[in-house]
């Protein structure tokens, strides 16, 4: 299964992963960062939408 990604958003984490140094291109420690916060951030938004659930089932 392919996800399409708009054009401008895939350009714009290109260049903030980007890593000339690196032999693969890419920055990983600041990938994973990366991933890790947004990560948390939808687990922030989960456990909000899960709390609101609840509350309206009372």
């Amino acid at each position: 299964m392919e996800t399409h990604i708009p054009h401008s958003d895939y350009t714009q984490i290109e260049e903030l992963i980007a890593s000339e140094a690196s032999p693969v291109g890419i920055d990983a420690k600041k990938t994973h960062i990366i991933i890790l916060y947004k990560l948390e951030q939808i687990e922030q938004r989960l456990d909000k939408l899960e709390a609101q659930l609840r509350s309206s089932q009372k």
